[in-house]
């Protein structure tokens, strides 16, 4: 058997992984020598004879664990993205020995004592300031840990954090397997009335890449509310596409997340918080329950009341085919018909201008030029972890290189649901190490030979997704703990929510939004229908979005001992306590599919999209009222803000951009709520 391929540092350009080499039998003995590596380490740093300074102590803990780290970064993403059978065993297998390793080296009470006594001096060691929020934040993660407390209480968390994992991984597991389990399988394409040519032939792709050759299957996305449903004019075939969606592993997950939940709140409880919700929140930007429950509860009403109006709306065009209750399988398919009467908007016709290869080159890649001057050069001779993968080297505006982004975004049967970005080579000029980033999407693969078009939301999560690749690119940290996203949950969707801009600035939309047969650019009258439309549909997503992160909030502001006996009948009750009981609008995620919340690290968290979307809808009006060019405000944005990582205070980095503090009324008015 070849040597490890893990065991040594990539020698391939910026230390991208060799995925030629790697084969799933590496992970193991890489995880396990990982982990045995980093606890000599540290053990070597505990014990240390020389008083703790700085260097031997903080920065030996920056240093330690370079194994565990590749592989880590590469089995993660790997899982997600083309997880296999195998792979999803030993993210269940490994996932509670990695939070027992974590738990090792941040109960141990030695190695703690160093940090103490460094903390407790810091402000005579003369750091720059880098290095003082390295001390702190190491301090900080000791003591959340529970650093401080007890040996019995200790043992006790450790129990816990072991659980946890491994609920989260059997989460994911059983989300992955259902949503495969219950896609659609249709026999004949004039089911699929109302779907465009290509949506069709992508779900006869679908169907063969499945192994039904003959068959249409629609995939179901992650979330609750399917795109299909906005087209399709069956309405028995509606109800039967969001019912299942929204019965996902009802009866494995619903159990694991009662347990997920009273765990999270134990855990909270022995740290000293109220509630899990208290003990995320301490170390986030809103810092307290009160200022989210106050957010939130600001939005409930005004969004509710805009979604009623837009029901009636709704109701008057499905009482005309019969319809005498308007039901969540029909809400998306009147909105089309709304758009199509009342602005002369038909989402199909939009498909044609927004190929995908246009979009990413033409619109994507041209705003990260536009802005801040990048250029890309695909890399063919680089091999991605998937044949879809597909590498581009990043260069500055001088022609310097930058680094790597891997592009991944289509839909396979291995890839969980969802869009995201993950780190394959964290940047940080303490170890020399330049950043390589994937996006991940999950997009329809269109039949051989045909082009990929895309929906309006589809071409917004592509530039969405960018938005958090440029934050791990520009990232220009010393030490590995705060390169690029590692910023707190509730600003991280920030700066990935203000890419988003760009797909409507005009010099971009112009640029990118072509006929992909003809090349003509998008009529001048379909854009000014777009933007009329703009705000029709936001009661729905308001309270679609409001409606989970609600839930979320509910699971997770349970106090330790409070008992929960029905997932289901936990869930009813928190939305209508909330004042979200609609019943046509279901949440965006339901429980027992709410992988941010059970499986991801966004519990108690999922109020950050929102939190972000404040910072993001008055930093847009920053970019387009400040008297600067788009260059030039691009290259603040990119100075103060996207290079920063963690490294200093989220929102100082914010008033370092925009020079106050966040308002809310850009968000009100562009939600429709103001």
């Amino acid at each position: 058997m070849s040597l490890n391929p893990f065991f040594e540092p990539s020698t391939l350009d910026y230390e991208l992984p060799p995925f030629a080499e790697i084969r799933e039998e590496h992970y193991l003995p890489a995880f396990e020598q990982g982990m045995a590596d980093q606890l000599a380490e540290t053990a070597a740093i505990a014990a240390a004879g020389e008083p703790a300074t700085f260097e031997n102590t903080v920065v030996a803990l920056e240093r330690s664990g370079a194994l565990l780290r590749r592989v880590s970064l590469v089995f993660f993403n790997q899982s997600s993205s083309d997880g296999t059978a195998a792979l999803q065993e030993l993210d269940a297998e490994i996932s509670p020995r990695l939070a027992a390793h974590d738990d090792t080296i941040l109960l141990d009470r030695v190695l703690f004592a160093r940090f103490d006594a460094l903390y407790g001096a810091r402000e005579s060691l003369d750091l720059d300031p880098e290095s003082l929020r390295l001390l702190e934040r190491h301090h900080d993660r000791f003591v959340r840990a529970g650093a401080r407390l007890a040996p019995g209480e200790q043992q006790r968390l450790r129990e816990i954090n072991a659980r946890l994992a491994s609920d989260a991984a059997a989460f994911r597991r059983n989300v992955r397997t259902a949503t495969q389990e219950r896609a659609l399988v249709l026999d004949g394409a004039e089911q699929l009335d109302g779907l465009s040519a290509d949506a069709v032939a992508a779900a006869a792709e679908n169907g063969r890449a499945l192994g039904r050759d003959g068959s249409y299957v629609l995939s179901l996305k992650n979330f609750s509310n399917q795109p299909e449903l906005a087209q399709l004019t069956d309405r028995g075939l509606r109800e039967r596409l969001l019912t299942a969606s929204l019965g996902r592993a009802a009866e494995t997950n619903g159990p694991l997340a009662i347990r997920m939940a009273g765990l999270r709140a134990e855990r909270a409880a022995v740290l000293g918080h109220p509630n899990h919700a208290a003990y995320v929140v301490a170390d986030e930007t809103a810092g307290t329950v009160e200022a989210v429950d106050a957010l939130l509860a600001r939005l409930v009403a005004p969004a509710v009341a805009n979604a009623e109006r837009e029901a009636a709306e709704l109701a008057k065009l499905a009482a005309a085919d019969g319809i005498t209750e308007l039901a969540a399988h029909d809400w998306a398919f009147y909105s089309e018909r709304v758009r199509q009467i009342s602005y002369r908007l038909d989402a199909a016709a939009l498909r044609p201008y927004l190929e995908l290869e246009r979009v990413l080159h033409d619109g994507v890649f041209f705003a990260a030029n536009l802005a801040y001057g990048l250029t890309f050069t695909e890399r063919p001779d680089l091999v991605g972890y998937h044949r879809d993968a597909r590498v581009f080297e990043v260069f500055e505006a001088d022609g310097a290189a930058l680094g790597l982004f891997v592009a991944d975004f289509f839909a396979r049967d291995t890839k969980r649901g969802g869009a995201w970005m993950n780190e394959l080579v964290e940047q940080s000029t303490l170890l020399g190490r330049r950043p390589v980033v994937v996006n991940n999407l999950n997009l329809a693969k269109p039949a051989p030979g045909e082009h990929a078009l895309l929906t309006w939301d589809e071409v917004r999560t592509l530039f969405h997704e960018f938005g958090h690749a440029l934050h791990g690119l520009f990232s220009a940290v010393r030490y590995p703990l705060f390169t690029g996203t590692a910023v707190p949950r509730d600003f991280v969707e920030f700066p990935s929510q203000v890419n988003e801009m760009w797909m409507t600035w005009p010099e971009v939309l112009a640029n990118y939004a072509r006929h992909h047969v003809t090349g003509e650019p998008l009529p001048a009258e379909l854009l000014e229908r777009m933007e009329a439309a703009a705000n029709f549909g936001q009661g729905f997503r308001t309270v679609e979005y409001l409606a989970a992160a609600l839930l979320d909030w509910a699971w997770h502001t349970v106090p330790a001992g409070q008992r929960i006996e029905d997932a289901e009948e936990f869930e009813a009750a928190a939305l209508a306590k909330a004042g979200l009981a609609v019943p046509a609008i279901p949440p965006r995620y339901r429980t027992t599919y709410f992988s941010h919340v059970f499986s991801d690290d966004y519990s108690a968290g999922y109020y950050a999209y929102i939190w972000s979307e404040v910072l993001d809808a008055d930093t847009v009006e920053w970019f387009r009222t400040n008297g600067r060019t788009v260059r030039e405000s691009g290259e603040v944005f990119r100075a103060e803000l996207l290079s920063r990582g963690g490294s200093r205070e989220a929102l100082d980095s914010f008033r370092a951009v925009v020079g106050r503090d966040p308002e809310t009324g850009p968000l009100l008015a562009r939600r429709g709520l103001a």
